[in-house]
């Protein structure tokens, strides 16, 4: 039987899953961190450990590596050479590597015209259209990502120092995060000097929580927040026949926000990106594109 590999990939672990050669999962995996522009050789030593647990658990030999195809999503694949830096590192026969939002998108369309908005620490949206593919945004909270819990978080610290040197009024929001810093302002610079994008986007749930509560600030930031995200979609001029998928940490409080025209075309997603990635090596190299070429 003509096997394939599907691995999503990031920065938290990587997931394989060994397929059929049209597409039915028959084991999965589990490995370790695989940022490649970080540590390009340890992702590499995950993906394999992922493939190899993927094979174990599908009851087949780990030494089939070598003969199997494999499409990758990863995290930052479309920056600098690592990818092809990588291809050179992998055992499988054939490696077909793709940046990450692209598996998530053919996860949640499958075969529909449509786009993607990954809402969650940071943002980036991706469409296809009769084709042609469109990403958007993607460029890190601190020049981008506009409506991602990262940038919520950084505008909620920014406007509670607004707040402490009362440029702008007090809200119960304000008030809890100025106790949360001990009511000291240099205490919120000092959590800004070494905070991850992470860090900030924890944040981010209290502010939909307090807006939805009537909170005056927690108010201000969602709307901004949610503009941020309609003006980011309308490039994409959505056709009513087209679908919306929100994924991320953040979707399930984005969705009833939205207007009127992107719930009605809202879709849960078909497959997560993992299940993506087994549908394009299945397309790519199995019996559903046609063998391998």
């Amino acid at each position: 039987m003509d096997l394939v590999l599907g691995i999503d990939g990031g920065g938290t672990g990587c997931r394989a899953a060994l397929a059929s050669a049209t597409g039915d999962i028959l084991g999965r995996g589990r490995g370790g961190p695989a940022n490649i522009r970080t540590d390009l050789a340890g992702a590499c030593e995950n993906i394999v450990e992922a493939a190899r647990l993927a094979f174990a658990d599908a009851g087949r030999d780990p030494a089939l590596i070598g003969t199997t195809d494999a499409v990758l999503g990863l995290a930052g694949a479309n920056v600098g050479d690592y990818k092809q830096r990588l291809e050179a590192m992998l055992p499988f026969r054939n490696s077909r590597i793709e940046n990450d939002s692209l598996i998530s998108l053919e996860g949640a369309l499958g075969e529909y015209d449509g786009a993607i908005a990954a809402l969650g620490t940071g943002t980036v949206y991706l469409a296809r259209q009769k084709g042609q593919l469109r990403p958007v945004g993607g460029w890190g909270f601190q020049i981008g990502d506009l409506g991602s819990g990262a940038r919520i978080g950084r505008d909620l610290l920014q406007e509670t120092l607004l707040v402490h040197d009362k440029v702008h009024a007090g809200t119960p929001l304000a008030d809890i995060m100025l106790e949360r810093f001990n009511r000291d302002p240099s205490d919120i610079v000092e959590f800004t000097t070494a905070a991850k994008p992470g860090d900030y986007g924890a944040f981010a749930p209290m502010v939909f929580e307090h807006a939805a509560k009537g909170d005056a600030l927690g108010q201000k930031l969602v709307e901004r927040a949610v503009a941020d995200v309609e003006e980011t979609l309308a490039v994409f001029d959505l056709a009513p026949t087209e679908r919306l998928c929100l994924l991320g940490g953040l979707a399930g409080l984005y969705a009833p926000l939205l207007s009127k025209r992107y719930r009605a075309i809202m879709h849960p997603p078909l497959q997560d990106a993992l299940g993506g990635a087994v549908a394009m090596a299945a397309r790519t190299f199995g019996k559903a594109g046609g063998g391998h070429g």
